[in-house]
């Protein structure tokens, strides 16, 4: 059985009867003169509150991450090495892998 042969046999009379009283229904309605911009305001008005509480949260969270990360900085025992502290010696670097650079105006050009 398919979903038509469960309708009623008399859609257009249905149909008409509808289009009819919703036509009667809208002849009824009279917008106010004034509501597209009292709808417009009140969009507005949103929006500019939709914006402000955006840029308060994101103020607020920008502000303690910077607190939280300057906490996290200062917490740190006052004898400790830096953050990117390696106990391994520096490795000393050859002549050979230093990058050219010209000579400054005033000095020799060797080393």
């Amino acid at each position: 059985m398919s979903g038509q042969d469960t309708e009623p046999m008399n859609i257009p009379g249905t149909e008409r009867q509808l289009r009819e009283a919703m036509e009667a229904l809208a002849g009824q309605v009279h917008p106010a003169p004034d509501a597209y911009r009292t709808a417009r305001g009140e969009w507005q008005r949103r929006e500019r509150r939709r914006r402000l509480v955006l840029t308060l949260l994101v103020t607020v969270v920008f502000t303690l991450a910077t607190l939280a990360g300057l906490w996290v900085l200062n917490s740190a025992p006052s004898g400790s090495p830096g953050i990117f502290h390696d106990d391994r010696p520096p490795v000393p670097t050859s002549p050979a892998t230093v990058p050219f650079a010209p000579a400054l105006p005033g000095t020799t050009g060797g080393s």
